[in-house]
């Protein structure tokens, strides 16, 4: 059972690692906090936008907090606090309409924030407009959106957890898309595009759905994501699908099933591969990540990672195996740069 600590700290101010925002920016009032929650929620009025929100964890008894928000996103990983002690942590949301996947429902207006952990206790929160934060946007499908509800989940969904206050993910994959109706839909790339700042990063995996679509075409629709990033001033990042959960009599995963060669017989992993190198474009080779952790889990081991004791589900991940995508994602942001180590969770 879980328990939950709120309490208020009068005397916590800036020694405690929270910086407030001006008061004129609310009416001379100080920035949305502790009254707008209950024992398990919190939600904020906000207008679609970029929010940081910063949080003081812990109370007299110990406790360990996680924090989700909007349509099921990982926000802040379970962070245990000892008895009596305070923690500080913040990060960076994306707050829009429609909150999950865009071609889903509207949602709840404002930011909806949901606390997690094996014993809640939330001490302090504000909420503020973010200031020059630096948006991760996500191209993809299924195996990448916003989830709406268990057990599925998306790596996309689950990745803000590992990004600290500065960094924003803007998670636009949408269920069943492929590249051909992801720059077809008004809804999906016309709206993503106008976003794009310069020096934001987009992340682009498609291919589950690509089954139909021959090669030229493929080829063709990842050019024209590449391009379209860039004349915003982007960064595109191109992303190999993870692999489906089909194993070979020895325990591997060379087969087309897996590996995401459609009926044409097109290569989608390989054709992103060889657009990132024709167009110089940073790859972040998910297939081949996500092959060796099923491989070395094994045919039962892996089960947990994919919806196969739930669904018989061999595609869509799990909250553990999104989870566990969701960090080689951060790992490549790391190891290739793409976000500086000041802005990143490890460990």
């Amino acid at each position: 059972m879980r328990r939950f600590n709120l309490t208020v700290l009068a005397a916590l101010t800036l020694g405690a690692g929270l910086t407030a925002a001006p008061a004129q920016a609310y009416g001379g009032h100080r920035p949305p906090g502790l009254e707008n929650c209950t024992a398990t929620a919190c939600h904020f009025d906000v207008a679609p936008g970029t929010y940081d929100v910063q949080v003081v964890l812990g109370g007299a008894a110990a406790s360990s907090t996680s924090l989700a928000g909007e349509t099921r996103r990982a926000l802040l990983p379970e962070t245990a606090v000892p008895a009596g002690e305070r923690v500080a942590r913040s990060f960076t949301v994306n707050v829009r309409t429609p909150e999950g996947e865009p071609t889903g429902p509207a949602g709840t207006p404002g930011l909806d924030l949901t606390l997690g952990g094996t014993a809640p206790a939330l001490a302090d929160i504000r909420v503020t407009p973010a200031r020059h934060a630096r948006q991760i946007f996500l191209v993809g499908d299924s195996t990448v959106c916003d989830q709406p509800g268990d057990p599925y989940a998306g790596w996309g969904q689950q990745l803000p957890q590992y990004l600290r206050k500065g960094v924003s993910v803007a998670n636009y994959a949408d269920s069943g898309e492929s590249t051909v109706t992801y720059l077809g839909n008004p809804q999906l790339w016309a709206t993503v595009q106008p976003q794009i700042h310069r020096g934001d990063l987009v992340l682009v995996q498609l291919a589950h759905n690509d089954k139909t679509t021959d090669e030229a075409t493929y080829r063709a629709n990842l050019e024209t994501l590449v391009a379209g990033v860039r004349e915003k001033g982007g960064q595109p990042v191109l992303v190999t699908p993870i692999v489906r959960r089909w194993f070979n009599a020895d325990g591997t995963l060379n087969n087309g099933t897996a590996l995401l060669v459609n009926g044409l017989g097109v290569n989608h992993p390989e054709i992103v591969r060889e657009v990132a190198a024709a167009e110089d474009v940073p790859l972040i080779d998910l297939t081949a990540k996500t092959k060796a952790v099923v491989e070395s889990l094994g045919v039962e081991g892996s089960k947990a990672l994919y919806l196969y004791n739930e669904k018989r589900d061999n595609t869509h991940t799990s909250v553990h195996g999104a989870t566990v995508y969701a960090g080689l994602v951060r790992d490549e942001l790391l190891t290739q740069h793409l976000v500086p180590k000041g802005r990143v969770r490890v460990g």
